[in-house]
């Protein structure tokens, strides 16, 4: 099995005023912008995914929906195991049974960085990793995903991304 591990892309500066709930907080014009240059980039380098599993958060709903439109991406599907507080072994729970031996997750930070040290062997730490917005990672493990078994294949830096398209 592999997995695509994408952060959301860049949204709109936190404020209690316009987005009492943060989970509504959108992305910006610029975000946007990069996501979908990014997408088109993704859609160059790899394979798409059986499945997009997403935070039902804004911000990452709506980076899935450009991966969708701009890469071919499937349509995402919500997941409230992917959410930022959630721990790895939730996002783990979300792909059992999944269809496709592809699955692509859309999420946040610090829950990404904590899923792919979850997923490699050793004592790799959650801020080993610098996932930027809009940061792409492909995993491999052999037969289903467990912790400890994956294979970072490429971590990729969103500046990579867009430049690719």
């Amino acid at each position: 099995m592999e997995l695509l591990v994408i952060r959301h892309a860049i949204a709109l500066a936190r404020s209690a005023t316009r987005w009492p709930d943060d989970a509504e907080r959108p992305l910006s014009p610029q975000g946007e912008a990069r996501a979908r240059k990014a997408a088109l980039g993704l859609k160059r380098i790899t394979e798409h995914p059986a499945q997009v599993l997403v935070s039902p958060l804004r911000r990452a709903q709506q980076t899935a929906a450009i991966l969708t439109q701009f890469a071919g991406w499937p349509r995402p599907e919500s997941a409230c195991n992917c959410c930022p507080a959630q721990p790895p072994k939730g996002c783990w729970r979300c792909w059992r049974g999944s269809r496709g031996s592809r699955i692509a997750v859309v999420g946040h930070q610090p829950g990404l960085g904590r899923l792919l040290a979850a997923c490699l062997p050793g004592s790799v730490g959650a801020a080993a990793f610098e996932f930027r917005k809009m940061a792409a990672a492909l995993l491999a493990f052999p037969g289903a995903a467990r912790a400890g078994r994956g294979r970072l294949i490429w971590l990729l830096p969103p500046r990579i991304l867009r430049a690719t398209r």
